[in-house]
């Protein structure tokens, strides 16, 4: 399994760093909720990306390994955990069934991000696509109830599911440290330079209505 996920994880920042080049600062207003898949990440921290590098960049390489992670149990699942995986076919076959699906097929920059902005305050949205997604699954039947016996035993194979993951976290997060160094590389060359520029532009914005040779200036004073 380590060598496997070895060069899963180096396909993983290998895509991000194809990536990373064509990243540009968002222009729109931030969000205010945080992303729960990024905030406070141990891969993230084995990555050398800390709370300095813009979120976008930081999702885009969490949401790769997640897919790593996630890959790795689902496996697991369907070789260990028989009640957990009929539950998740059930789910993935009601899922299929729905008419509007959104959140699916999209680019690992935009996997799990919310699907509307945030609303502005007196200016209501005619329709979301998260509402729309909502009615689309209203019209689907919900799944068949479970026994409390089987609830229980659900709950345990959902707990090894957990666990599994953790193990799986825990030797991703030693193979990102071995790539720290390129990682932290490419933000210096293309993320780095743009944020300084904004910085720098921020700054000029600011400094401009004082500036005394300014049009409009208070040269008489």
């Amino acid at each position: 399994m380590e060598r496997s996920l070895d060069t899963q994880v180096s396909q993983a920042v290998d895509a991000w760093l194809r990536w990373l080049p064509r990243w540009q600062p968002a222009t729109h207003r931030g969000r205010v909720a945080p992303c729960r898949l990024c905030l406070g990440s141990p891969v993230l921290s084995a990555a050398g990306l800390g709370a300095d590098v813009p979120h976008a960049v930081q999702h885009g390489l969490s949401v790769r390994v997640k897919t790593i992670v996630d890959r790795a149990v689902a496996d697991y699942t369907s070789r260990n955990l028989p009640m957990l995986q009929a539950e998740l076919d059930q789910q993935a076959a009601r899922n299929r069934a729905r008419s509007y699906r959104p959140a699916e097929d999209l680019d690992p920059e935009f996997e799990g991000l919310p699907l509307d902005p945030d609303p502005v305050p007196g200016a209501p949205f005619l329709f979301t696509l998260s509402g729309l997604a909502a009615e689309a699954d209203a019209d689907v039947p919900a799944l068949p109830p479970l026994t409390e016996e089987a609830k229980a035993a659900l709950r345990q194979e959902v707990g090894l599911a957990d666990d599994y993951a953790n193990m799986v976290g825990r030797e991703i997060c030693s193979v990102l440290l071995h790539h720290r160094l390129r990682i932290q590389t490419a933000v210096a060359e293309y993320v780095e330079p743009q944020i300084s520029a904004m910085l720098e532009e921020l700054t000029r914005s600011l400094d401009a209505p004082f500036d005394p040779g300014a049009d409009g200036g208070f040269d008489g004073l």
